[in-house]
């Protein structure tokens, strides 16, 4: 699958803005399962300076700095992407238990069959291990546990207790938006029950981790498709969030426990990192500007 996204945000500013520096997470990364052909950003008021770097986990990351007056900001990032299928299905069904992967992720010596001991499977394991600890919006909490006791039964494959606690999240959990915001903990999402897909991947990323279970946190987007017979609506997609989670041998897998599915050809991946702080799309400083009202447009359009 091809696709074209078109992601616009718009400020609005009661009072001039002198000054204002940001840094943009929009530009589609490259793996096994994503290639980005081509992206570019628009901005306006056109920018003095402007950088693109990478930053600790791969991301792309653009630097711009605006040193002219204005009311408004608009920051446009338009890109083009093809998705690929996962080959090898039979990894859907790997059957090393939760409690080996836990083992194997501790350094237990009696886990360490399950990768060879290559320069890449070492850099693989030192990697997973980041995603071991408490992050800037994951805190490890008694309650986390609690919730993922279910899906954790003994001897059970990672892979269906992923699943089960996936399907578990999306039942358990409604999906509103009012209900909560970038900065609500997860102990209050747990007793809400009540949440959005940052809520729902930051849940299911600390339910892992309170096991040992290596997560990461993924944003990006998703295509939505038009109810049949209806014209499809152009800038009505919007950001998305799903997790990763590590399997040895196998590597990392994606899951969307908003729409209780495994990402195959209609999410789009922009960054990931250990939780929402590390991959936030848009965020600066602005010198004046008063108060300010926000507005976002996505347009993600399958070419082919």
């Amino acid at each position: 699958m091809k696709y074209r996204i078109t992601h616009s945000t718009l400020y609005h500013y009661s009072q001039s803005v002198g000054l204002c520096q940001s840094e943009a997470k929009l530009q589609p990364r490259n793996f096994w399962r994503q290639h980005c052909h081509s992206s570019y950003f628009d901005i306006s008021p056109k920018p003095i300076d402007f950088r693109e770097r990478s930053d600790f986990f791969g991301n792309r990351v653009a630097y711009f700095a605006i040193q002219q007056s204005h009311s408004k900001l608009i920051v446009t990032s338009i890109s083009e992407v093809s998705l690929y299928l996962r080959q090898h299905n039979v990894d859907l069904v790997n059957p090393i238990k939760w409690e080996q992967v836990r083992n194997f992720l501790q350094g237990h010596s009696q886990s360490q069959t399950f990768l060879t001991q290559s320069h890449e499977s070492i850099l693989e394991l030192i990697e997973a291990r980041q995603y071991l600890l408490d992050s800037p919006m994951i805190t490890i909490i008694p309650d986390l546990a609690d919730y993922a006791k279910i899906s954790f039964h003994p001897g059970r494959s990672l892979i269906e207790v992923v699943y089960d606690l996936v399907a578990r999240i999306h039942k358990d959990f409604t999906y509103d938006p009012a209900s909560t915001s970038i900065a609500t903990p997860l102990f209050e999402v747990i007793s809400l029950r009540r949440g959005v897909c940052q809520d729902f991947a930051h849940l299911a990323i600390g339910c892992l981790r309170a096991y040992g279970i290596a997560a990461r946190y993924i944003s990006g987007y998703v295509e939505t498709l038009p109810e049949k017979g209806k014209p499809r609506l152009v800038g009505a997609d919007a950001s998305h969030a799903w997790f990763s989670v590590y399997i040895p041998g196998t590597g990392w897998l994606d899951f969307d426990p908003t729409n209780n599915t495994m990402p195959i050809d209609q999410h789009i991946t922009l960054a990931w990192g250990r939780d929402y702080a590390d991959v936030t799309p848009l965020k600066g400083i602005a010198f004046g500007g008063g108060q300010h009202t926000l507005s976002v447009s996505v347009d993600v359009l399958r070419l082919k």
